[in-house]
């Protein structure tokens, strides 16, 4: 069943003006009050810090006294009792006009919350999912291209385009995001109007990051759409409308989540998609009709947990940021003298704050991403079998997959991605404090030398005594003494007990 939600006074819940004039109008206090505040937050919420929209810019929703949201876990709401003001998909709140909700498969409380906020912080309005994934996904079918390039990146994304191809024949033009310009102009020539160019900044899993502008620019001379993943750089890191995306996708399960408690996707559009003049009609209202078909609508729970999230985003990622980059710097400092112990178990440190970009104050990396380049990076260590075994010898990296969180994450990223080096680890920074996380990496390569180096000890016993063993067995000349029952020419059976009890499997 299809909802035209593009008429009306209220999209995702929203105001419909906020949509389509992101940062133009605001919501009032929720308050209960008979008007809006003196100098209220309709007037000047655009003008706020980031940390100041994400406690506030989902106020005019708020029609309860309660400072903390309420979780609603209702999925049905009551119509009017009025049957006066009964109107198709329009069921208003007598205690807030902007609330409207007919059944949580459309839209919910929570999430309309979370949906103000984060239209707020990413600077389009935005609309959640059931997971990153699904995100991706419902943005694919709604804008249906015959072609899509992208550029690495996350291994799921490339696993929806080819399940779509197999129901639309989409077609995936894979290219090299670290190619120099040259290759542009090929690029280009395989693209055509409505096709997408999908681009990841910073890549999963390294953390590298990608030029914008550029790939902006290929997409417009293409007449095709220009699709941003983000998830690595949340806002304050990164403004991909700044630099001309169409779109921008999270998995909001990461930064915007948090705690690693939630699962949630989160598709923002530039502004001039939603202001009314888009050929087709505004984007918003349109991908909310197909996201109640396609089922893919965030939990209620889910959406009360990004809420509680969202609060916190600015100073987690400043932080974790930050932490990062001074990381990934001393780590690579260690490989470059490689002389202690983990300069002899890593060999090379990806992340964008390495990027030669980054030592250019007028480089499109520090214009790009001047607040700081992310909490995620990666290590390629000197040989797989190290990979697999170093994250059991942490303490305060957790090893685990996913990434953004409060904790620190250390993954061998093999266990999740078949594609990659089996000799990567993607490392995920939280809020520990960098010096802490540091000499846990210390110390656990410390312990893994300890660990070779006892078993290369046991080995040399091993074979000093399996030498010792076999020259007892020597006669006069050279030749070989044969025991009792033992036929000449065959060597004697060892047992665990014949070598001291040490026998090992190796």
């Amino acid at each position: 069943m299809a909802v035209n939600h593009s008429e009306g006074a209220n999209v995702a819940g929203v105001p419909g003006e906020l949509f389509r004039n992101m940062g133009q109008e605001k919501p009032v206090h929720g308050d209960n009050s008979d008007g809006p505040a003196e100098n209220d937050l309709d007037q000047h919420l655009s003008s706020l810090s980031l940390s100041a929209r994400a406690v506030h810019a989902d106020d005019y929703l708020n029609s309860h006294q309660a400072v903390a949201p309420p979780m609603h876990v209702s999925t049905t709401f009551r119509y009017s009792r009025d049957p006066e003001k009964l109107q198709p998909w329009l069921n208003i709140n007598p205690n807030n006009p902007h609330d409207s909700h007919v059944y949580s498969r459309d839209a919910a409380p929570n999430t309309t919350r979370l949906e103000a906020v984060l239209s707020a912080l990413l600077g389009g309005p935005a609309l959640t999912y059931s997971s990153g994934l699904a995100a991706f996904h419902a943005l694919l079918v709604f804008l249906n291209p015959r072609r899509i390039a992208i550029g690495g990146g996350y291994h799921g994304c490339h696993g929806v385009i080819r399940l779509l191809s197999k129901l639309t024949g989409l077609r995936m033009i894979e290219f090299d995001s670290s190619s120099p310009t040259d290759d542009d102009a090929t690029l280009e020539r395989e693209l055509g109007p409505g096709d997408v160019v999908h681009v990841e900044t910073p890549l999963n899993p390294t953390g590298e990051a990608r030029d914008l502008e550029r790939y902006a620019a290929i997409a417009r001379r293409a007449g095709a759409y220009l699709v941003v993943d983000a998830t690595f750089a949340p806002p304050p890191l990164l403004d991909p409308f700044r630099w001309g995306a169409d779109a921008v996708m999270h998995s909001g399960t990461k930064y915007l989540g948090g705690h690693s408690d939630m699962l949630c996707g989160v598709v923002a559009v530039a502004p001039r998609h939603n202001d009314g003049k888009t050929e087709g009609g505004a984007w918003i209202p349109r991908l909310r009709d197909e996201r109640l078909v396609l089922g893919s609508v965030m939990g209620s729970f889910e959406g009360w947990l990004g809420l509680r999230s969202a609060r916190t985003l600015e100073l987690r990622v400043r932080r974790q940021s930050a932490d990062a980059e001074s990381l990934a710097r001393w780590l690579a400092d260690e490989v470059s003298r490689g002389t202690g112990p983990v300069g002899r178990v890593v060999r090379e440190v990806r992340h964008a704050s390495l990027q030669p970009e980054a030592a250019d104050e007028n480089s499109w990396l520090r214009r790009q991403m001047p607040s700081g380049f992310g909490a995620v990076f990666s290590v390629l260590l000197r040989d797989a079998d190290t990979a697999r075994r170093l994250p059991s010898k942490l303490r305060l990296f957790q090893h685990a997959t996913s990434l953004g969180g409060v904790e620190s994450l250390v993954e061998w990223r093999a266990m999740t991605d078949r594609s990659v080096d089996r000799r990567l680890l993607r490392v995920s920074v939280g809020v520990e404090g960098w010096t802490d996380l540091r000499d846990d990496l210390v110390r656990g390569c410390e312990a893994l030398l300890a660990e070779e180096e006892d078993r290369q000890r046991s080995k040399g016993r091993e074979e000093e005594t399996g030498k010792g063993k076999s020259g007892q067995g020597q006669g006069q000349g050279g030749k070989e003494a044969e025991g009792p029952g033992e036929k000449k020419g065959h060597a004697p059976k060892l047992s665990a007990s014949d070598v001291g009890g040490s026998m090992q499997i190796m």
